[in-house]
């Protein structure tokens, strides 16, 4: 299995540098787990799902708590059949998960959400999930969408993804479950997003 993800973050001020560059600091601790590989158009990182989204949530909430409008993008992989198989990406939830039923792993994405930690940084995110090469995806997916209704972050569904809004902790993990619950285990499983913070059009 191989699981990682392109991140590229952008703040909205002259001082964009410094804002990626911190957020880059907060990526330090989890060095000795994820591969990490930054170059002028984004941030590789690979490496189990547990330290891959505590990363990328602390990147995004690290930049957010400046006051500059901040948005970042990220293409979240697992089980590309184009990419070697990687030991440092095992995930025992994706071996437990495949054994389950829909309505056992929604339950469990719930509580995994209910426990998430409060990191005081509000954001909006949107995302899609793609589950391919499987002939009955769209059960997977809209079994995603409930879990996501039930989550406590649901802001709206949208044209081709959904909105959510909250806390970064809880967000981050809602955005953790559904790619790990949602789609076979072993199977190819993709997540596009686009987080928000600090933006001035709602004011």
């Amino acid at each position: 299995m191989f699981i990682g993800a392109q991140v590229s973050l952008y703040p909205m001020t002259s001082d964009f540098v410094g804002v990626i560059l911190s957020g880059l600091e907060a990526l330090t601790p989890y060095r000795a787990d994820l591969r990490i590989e930054t170059d002028d158009m984004s941030t590789l990182m690979v490496g189990a799902p547990g330290p891959l989204i505590d990363a990328i949530r602390d990147l995004f909430a690290g930049a957010a708590r400046q006051p500059a409008h901040v948005t970042m993008h990220v293409t979240l992989s697992r089980g590309c059949p184009g990419e070697p198989d990687d030991p440092s990406c095992r995930c025992d939830v994706l071996a437990v998960a495949q054994g389950q039923p829909l309505p056992e792993r929604q339950a469990e994405a719930l509580k995994s959400v209910q426990s998430a930690p409060n990191l005081g940084v509000e954001i909006d995110l949107q995302f899609s999930l793609y589950v391919l090469g499987q002939d009955r995806h769209m059960d997977e997916i809209y079994g995603c969408i409930d879990f996501l209704k039930a989550s406590g972050t649901f802001l709206k569904s949208k044209n081709f993804c959904t909105r959510l809004r909250g806390d970064a902790g809880a967000v981050f993990e809602v955005l953790r479950q559904a790619f790990l619950r949602f789609g076979p285990a072993e199977g190819h499983v993709t997540i596009d997003l686009t987080a928000s913070a600090n933006s001035p059009s709602p004011r």
